[in-house]
């Protein structure tokens, strides 16, 4: 079979699934008879001109298997969501039953936000500034598998035990990244830096796991930042001496976008799925990273910095060579060390609360501390457990 003849199997094989979702296409208007082309590229977490290659079938053989795989989890979620219905329905079910196997269900349709993120941006890990998933389009991937009519990944108040011992319930809800922090990279060309500018976090109980409520998780959005120095600095002047350096308070306190040394090259998305643990007054981090991709600050943009076109296409190319090799030291487990909970009871977890901890970032040779902090900004259970 020639190629294109393979690409026109699979793309009248995206159509197919797609009509059994949207009702009848009709190819002289590359529309479906009940939604709109723009509702059904939103469904599917791409932009208009992405879909509009996909239905007019421009798009790339590996678009379109992508394509295919993304429209087979929406016709699964389809399915799972009718199966929740009947489930409610059901007086036959123990409740125990139905907790996990809805559970279950809720674990998938988070999966299909995260895994459609996931395969829309790995195979394009460095992308362009057009045609990129906006902010908001990724932010929603995670938004939606915590905030759907369907399914409802937290632990509700009734859900608890008699005796209420159930910490993670006072955690559930959205945290954010409280400060930024800055990393700069040990390469082999001086003045790249990494800025943890922004994170949007969902912690749910882990009740699936059998511990008294002693774990939870969380699903981070972020969204950081790529910077050049104009000077090139060597890492050295950003670390105290001595075998354990550390980031200098001036580095620290520096504001880069007030300094015209600095560049900002790209903005780094990732998600990340982060699991605590609550042993008595301390909490336990690890985590790592399920899904990365870079977007260039645009052409345009950059031009003004002064920079000629040839080291623009350097600092480009070095940004590529940091996103495969030095970030992925952000997708190997983290290493950070135990925090104290906010509150020993419990019970007295609120909005505006704090979880802060000492981290390592290995960067090169050097073992670089940072601290992330989260603030918790809308608590799920507010009211105590009695």
């Amino acid at each position: 079979m020639h190629k294109e003849d393979e690409v026109n199997k699979i793309h009248e094989e995206f159509i197919s699934k797609l009509e059994r979702h949207y009702g009848k296409y009709d190819p002289s208007t590359n529309k479906f008879e009940s939604t709109s082309n723009s509702k059904i590229a939103r469904d599917l977490f791409y932009s208009d001109s992405q879909f509009s290659r996909l239905i007019n079938n421009t798009a790339s053989e590996g678009e379109l298997t992508r394509a295919l795989r993304n429209v087979q989890r929406l016709l699964d979620v389809n399915e799972l969501r009718g199966k929740v219905n009947k489930l409610k329905n059901s007086p036959k079910e123990t409740p125990t039953g139905n907790k996990k196997y809805l559970w279950t269900i809720g674990v998938i349709l988070l999966g299909f936000a995260l895994t459609t993120a996931y395969f829309l941006t790995r195979p394009h890990q460095v992308i362009n500034h057009t045609g990129k998933l906006t902010e908001q389009t990724r932010y929603e991937m995670l938004r939606w598998g915590f905030e759907n009519n369907y399914v409802k990944p937290y632990v509700r108040l009734k859900e608890l035990p008699e005796d209420c011992y159930y910490p993670c319930y006072k955690y559930q809800g959205k945290w954010r990244l409280k400060e930024e922090y800055k990393i700069p990279f040990f390469r082999e060309r001086n003045g790249f830096h990494y800025v943890a500018k922004e994170v949007v976090m969902y912690a749910r109980c882990m009740d699936e796991r059998d511990d008294q409520g002693e774990s939870f998780e969380g699903y981070e959005y972020q969204k950081h930042e790529i910077w050049y120095d104009k000077r090139e600095v060597p890492i050295d002047s950003f670390l105290t001496k001595g075998n354990n350096p550390k980031l200098r308070t001036f580095y620290m306190n520096s504001n880069f976008e007030n300094d015209p040394n600095y560049v900002k090259i790209a903005y780094v998305h990732t998600f990340f799925k982060t699991e605590f643990n609550i042993d008595g007054e301390q909490i336990q981090r690890s985590g790592k990273a399920i899904g990365r991709d870079i977007e260039f600050v645009p052409q345009e943009i950059l031009e003004k910095e002064a920079l000629s076109t040839e080291l623009l296409n350097e600092l480009k190319s070095e940004t590529n060579s940091i996103a495969k090799n030095l970030l992925d030291d952000f997708s190997k487990p983290i290493n950070c060390n135990p925090t104290m909970a906010p509150d020993l009871d419990f019970n007295q977890i609120k909005e505006g609360d704090v979880l802060s901890f000492d981290c390592q970032f290995s960067t090169g040779r050097f073992l670089v501390d940072y601290n992330k902090s989260y603030v918790f900004t809308d608590q799920y259970i507010s009211t105590f457990c009695r």
